[in-house]
């Protein structure tokens, strides 16, 4: 390719700092262009074709429109198949983001496969030691935080840790990130001084090695933010969330998506103080960024409105607690399966909600589904699910015991 390879090199860094920015249509408008230039020169097979519906899967798969992200990774992962070989790394690759995708989907036993599939050719091909490997293992860890079973979430996040320690040595960022990927753990397993540790190891390093002001500095305050609040430490938690939004709104710019998220975890932590007016002032500014952003029909507006349905469920206005939490389920339904975990969170706040509207009948319909979710789901021993039994038998026994937080956890956890 010569000159043409180098400027489409220089084109594709271009387009990648658009999907870095959160600014996906852009992206994919420019994806699309680069995947017209390669099919053009390279015909319709060429592994280079492969990285362009790669890339264009990706923005996709940001966009939350997780069936064209499907459909672009497919179509990336059959001319690998062809052309390189059914154990060639990029097909590896393939199998790991196509395994993200589905994880995303709720489709946890399709997810689990493509990462199986994935990590064996990667150990077969590249070795143990691979820092490829540490990203499959790592991937592995997410799964299983977010299933709940958080030994087996542990043992793959040391896994990847492990091989990142003696690949890449003890200050390496990619560290940070493993350091960062267990304290998440541990943090929705209760065990917030273990999570406090990794969190502050995974910190130290990225003030050493990235300076004071990086996202990923921002990140870190983030998630000891969500430790300390989760500890109830509020005005703590406060002061990590602010330090995280002033470094984001100063490199991001004030539309990011991970502004979204700051002002959307300083609106939680103020709910629970009670702080209500101020909470919501939060999350609406976090929505308004998600609805122009994302667009009005990406998974993490149904997260920004089912957060306004609680908060007007604390405050007892059920009428708009009912309007959120049902714009929520509709929202998820149209872009996730119907037993998908975030569905069931829907259908518990929506249960809370007609129960203190005295509509009792609907309240048990609606836990009945989240409690039918969360078992196929994540198990009959995962804290949703138990939460969900506790809801059930109270409504049987006419009385009032509603555990927001850890239904809350079941879908969103830590958010990085």
């Amino acid at each position: 390719l010569g000159e043409n390879s180098l400027n489409i090199s220089k084109f594709n860094k271009a387009i990648h700092a658009y999907n870095g920015k959160g600014e996906y249509d852009k992206a994919i408008e420019h994806y699309e262009k680069d995947l017209k230039i390669r099919l053009d020169k390279l015909g319709h097979d060429h592994p280079d074709v492969a990285i362009s519906y790669n890339n264009l899967g990706l923005a996709y798969y940001n966009k939350g429109e997780y069936d064209k992200a499907i459909g672009y990774y497919e179509k990336s992962l059959e001319i690998q198949l062809n052309k390189l070989g059914y154990d060639h790394p990029d097909v590896a690759t393939s199998y790991n983001n196509l395994g993200n995708v589905y994880e995303n989907k709720g489709k946890y036993d399709k997810a689990i496969g493509y990462y199986e599939k994935s990590l064996e050719i990667q150990l077969n091909k590249l070795g143990r030691g691979h820092p490829d490997v540490a990203v499959t293992y790592e991937n592995l860890g997410k799964f299983y935080r977010k299933k709940g079973e958080y030994s087996k979430a542990i043992e793959y996040c040391k896994k990847a840790l492990t091989i990142r320690l003696s690949k890449l040595g003890p200050d390496h960022p990619e560290v940070a990130t493993s350091y960062n990927n267990l304290g998440n753990v541990y943090n929705n397993k209760g065990e917030y001084r273990k999570a406090i540790e990794y969190y502050e190891k995974s910190l130290k390093i990225r003030l050493d090695k990235l300076g004071n002001d990086h996202p990923d500095v921002a990140t870190s305050y983030n998630n000891l933010g969500s430790v300390y609040e989760s500890k109830e430490k509020h005005d703590k938690a406060i002061g990590y969330y602010e330090k995280s939004l002033e470094i984001r709104l100063d490199k991001l710019g004030h539309d990011h998506f991970d502004v979204a998220t700051s002002y959307n975890n300083l609106g939680s932590v103020y709910r629970k103080k009670g702080e209500y007016d101020t909470a919501i002032k939060y999350y609406k500014k976090s929505l308004r960024i998600k609805l122009d952003k994302l667009g009005h029909d990406h998974p993490d507006v149904a997260t920004s409105y089912n957060n306004l349905a609680y908060i007007y469920f604390n405050k007892k206005e059920y009428g708009k607690a009912m309007e959120f939490g049902k714009k929520s389920l509709e929202l998820k339904l149209n872009k996730f399966d119907s037993d998908h975990p975030s569905v069931g969170n829907s259908y518990s706040i929506l249960g809370d909600i007609n129960y203190k509207k005295g509509n009792k009948e609907e309240a048990r319909k609606c836990y009945e589904n989240a409690l039918s979710i969360y078992t196929q789901k994540l198990g009959k021993n995962h804290q949703g699910t138990e939460a969900i039994k506790l809801k059930l038998k109270n409504l049987k026994e006419m009385k009032v015991n509603f555990i927001f937080e850890i239904c809350c956890k079941v879908c969103f956890g830590c958010l990085f």
